[in-house]
């Protein structure tokens, strides 16, 4: 296949996500879904209630995964020497890092204060808390590296993560009309329509960068890597390949054709279809060094996902929970599960949920990687070496 050819193809695979979903609902609702392009996202309609079954079914699969990531060697993973880690030495925090601590304090007293004074400074808070964060994750791996990090190394990356941040999650959010909003923002009227597309792209431009240093900083770990780096061998065929292109183009249809029973098909479909299609042109893909073993870059990635997870639920759900009525914060979001909302810990994510950020953080690394193979720019965010 010739680099044109390989372009194309992945461009298309990518339309036929927006696409198949489309077709699904228009079939399901002999039209547009419920709240269809609503921003942003509204809940329209009540979901189905709670399903044992359904539940039963999704707890064996979060048990399995757990015993996975907690018990590797039960499952084929071998243990082997640590990898010697350079030593950090004497390397002091970043100037960034000092400059975002009272920034990230004074965004997070804005977003849960109670105080009427103040109140209009929370429409405002999301963004600089996110990114006053992300610089203090960068600083924490620049320290334990001897200042190797995105900033100190590649800062033009960090632009670049930003924006096929922002555009990634608009998909999302297109995506999420046809599970019928799993998540939507009570705030509807904090901004203009404008605003809201404003500050929204805005907010999504934290999500990737988010991710990645919470990789990083998973990396910079003695013996994490390795932990994961030695497991079973898989070397999928070009037929297995077609075929698991295939599954992907029907769950794809079949996520707006069903849209409460495949809900959690918003979360998968990109992993098989643009996964496969990379691996069809002869690209590089996270599942790659899996055929030698090496699961460490996929699980890590999922496992700093889930990391940061637990922070975009915390900040949200604190958001609401110290005011006597729905927040100022436009970026306040709820959820809207069918079948599985039960047991809440402390935020609004049932703790089913939290599984679905390990399978969220594949789809981001796939869709950074499909946004660099199209447009031609060095996707390489591992500070030693390719990764490919």
């Amino acid at each position: 296949m010739k680099k044109g050819q390989k372009t194309l193809f992945l461009i298309t695979t990518f339309i036929l996500i927006f696409l198949l979903p489309l077709l699904g609902s228009l079939a399901k609702w002999k039209g547009l879904p419920p709240g269809y392009g609503e921003f942003p996202s509204q809940k329209v309609e009540a979901d189905p209630g709670f399903s044992l079954l359904y539940f039963t079914l999704a707890c064996i699969v979060a048990v399995v995964i757990t015993l996975v990531l907690v018990f590797p060697r039960m499952f084929g993973f071998k243990k082997v020497p640590p990898a010697p880690q350079p030593r950090a030495g004497s390397t002091a925090y970043p100037v960034w890092f000092w400059w975002s601590l009272p920034v990230l304090g004074l965004s997070w007293f804005l977003m849960w204060a109670r105080l009427d004074l103040l109140e209009p400074l929370e429409n405002y808070t999301f963004v600089p808390l996110w990114w006053s964060f992300i610089l203090i994750l960068d600083g924490i791996v620049y320290k334990r590296t001897g200042g190797n990090s995105i900033l100190s190394r590649k800062p033009h990356l960090m632009q670049l993560l930003a924006v096929v941040s922002c555009f990634s999650w608009f998909a999302f959010e297109y995506l999420n009309f046809f599970v019928v909003e799993n998540w939507y923002y009570p705030n509807e009227d904090v901004f203009s329509n404008f605003g809201n597309v404003f500050w929204f792209s805005l907010s999504y431009t934290t999500v990737l960068p988010a991710i990645v240093e919470w990789y990083l900083l998973l990396c910079t770990f003695k013996g994490f890597k390795e932990r994961y780096s030695n497991g079973p061998k898989f070397n999928v065929s070009r037929t297995l390949l077609i075929l698991y292109f295939v599954i992907g183009l029907f769950l794809a249809f079949g996520m707006g054709y069903y849209p409460y029973l495949l809900f959690w098909v918003l979360w998968v479909a990109l992993v098989p279809m643009l996964s496969a299609a990379m691996a069809l042109c002869g690209y590089w893909t996270p599942f790659s060094p899996v055929k030698n073993g090496d699961w460490s870059q996929i699980i890590l990635i999922a496992l700093a996902t889930l990391c940061n997870g637990f922070f975009w639920e915390f900040w949200n759900f604190g958001s609401e929970w110290f005011h006597d009525s729905l927040p100022t914060n436009p970026n306040y979001w709820k959820y809207s599960v069918p079948y599985l909302d039960k047991i809440h810990i402390f935020s609004e994510m049932p703790i089913l949920g939290y599984y679905g950020y390990l399978f969220f953080g594949v789809n981001c690394w796939i869709v950074w990687l499909i946004a660099a193979y199209v447009f031609k720019f060095d996707a390489d965010f591992e500070l030693k070496g390719k990764n490919r």
